[in-house]
């Protein structure tokens, strides 16, 4: 076959086609939350966890009826709140000088979610009430080459603006590179024009029963008020879109685990090594075509104990070009600013820690990686 007809076939199957790297199963029997967990952990992997809104479209599809179900959230931290961006795979570093705890103005309050003042002076992030109305700024992460930030000059709340640009664009702009970047300067159209704008950060005490980063949050906000936040497990509302409340744990409900098809092998190996022994006991090296398998990959990750896993992702000499080892191509990127050098022998590892980005490497080192089951 000639290659400029392989490759054609290839950008078609480009992002039709992804391996299942997790299943949801409804359990149609009644159990309190600590019950459902221990059964799906011994059944499968854990109760769900849920990254993005494909995610509870799967959740949703996989019931079989339309009341009340456990997920895998719960607020049994004692009130330790966590900030967290609204963008799955985004993971929050703190850093003090991307704040400013006195730039509250006029009638604002303290509160669980952030904002930034864009003018001259002032743009540093600010935490304020999430019930106040500003303008907000979308990301649209969707096209490979064409990443723009969109300011939206409508007034609404943190969840209103989250709501509209999860349904309009991708989410809430989330982490510095975005509400920092220099593409914001192209919405600011002169130096008189100052605004305040919600960006994707918010801080709340819940966590998923796997100890998973994720910071997705689906809740029904004319059901979750301050009585609802005070009890500690979550659960899917079938019959409201999915979206989440939350109940006293000891009530009995159905339930949803999830199986999870991943596996951190915490041995380190050459690339090559590494595909071999996926091959030879699993499935392969695990590839990534979409944010939302960025999400459950860098949660396998983030437990390795080398610097980087391997992704089954090699740059081709005799094509130009980066492939997946299953035969796709790259149709999602999370490249660090400096990780891609494009030469014979380099393979991609996925960092296992911080922004979990992809940086090049050459195939002859070492590291733990990650097979599909």
């Amino acid at each position: 076959m000639q290659w400029s007809l392989y490759l054609l076939i290839l950008m078609g199957q480009c992002c039709l086609f992804t391996c299942r790297l997790y299943e949801y199963h409804f359990i149609a029997e009644n159990k309190s939350w600590s019950e459902a967990q221990r059964y799906c952990r011994e059944k499968y992997t854990d109760l769900a966890k849920v990254f993005d809104m494909t995610d509870m479209s799967r959740l949703r599809n996989s019931a079989q009826n339309q009341g009340e179900a456990w997920i895998g959230l719960n607020n049994n931290t004692g009130g330790n709140r966590t900030w967290r961006w609204s963008l799955p795979g985004v993971k929050y570093i703190h850093n003090d000088s991307s704040w400013n705890l006195d730039g509250r103005t006029g009638t604002e309050q303290p509160g669980n979610c952030g904002r930034k003042r864009y003018d001259k002076g002032a743009k540093k992030l600010v935490d304020v009430s999430c019930d106040r109305t500003m303008w907000f700024i979308c990301y649209d992460g969707m096209k490979k080459d064409n990443k723009t930030l969109n300011l939206i000059e409508t007034f609404m709340n943190w969840t209103e603006a989250q709501s509209y640009c999860r349904s309009h664009h991708t989410d809430l702009a989330s982490g510095l590179d975005q509400v920092d970047e220099e593409k914001m300067k192209a919405l600011i159209k002169n130096e008189d024009f100052k605004f305040s704008a919600w960006v994707g950060l918010f801080r709340d005490s819940w966590r998923w029963s796997d100890g998973s980063n994720s910071s997705f949050r689906y809740w029904d906000m004319q059901l979750f008020n301050d009585e609802q936040n005070s009890k500690t497990c979550a659960m899917t509302l079938l019959n409201r879109s999915g979206k989440w409340s939350s109940d006293e744990c000891d009530k009995e409900k159905p339930f949803f685990c999830y199986d999870d098809k991943l596996i951190l092998i915490k041995e380190n190996k050459t690339w090559e090594e590494a595909l071999d022994y996926c091959r030879e006991s699993h499935r392969g090296l695990v590839s990534i075509t979409n944010l939302q398998e960025q999400g459950w990959v860098q949660d396998k990750a983030k437990n390795a104990s080398s610097p980087f896993v391997w992704l089954g992702l090699r740059y081709s000499c005799t094509l130009d070009l980066w492939f997946w080892v299953n035969d796709k191509l790259v149709c999602y990127e999370k490249w660090s600013r400096e990780g891609k050098t494009e030469d014979c022998g380099r393979a991609v590892g996925m960092q296992s820690g911080g922004q979990y980005e992809w940086v090049s490497q050459r195939d002859n080192e070492t590291y733990n990686f990650v097979c599909f089951k």
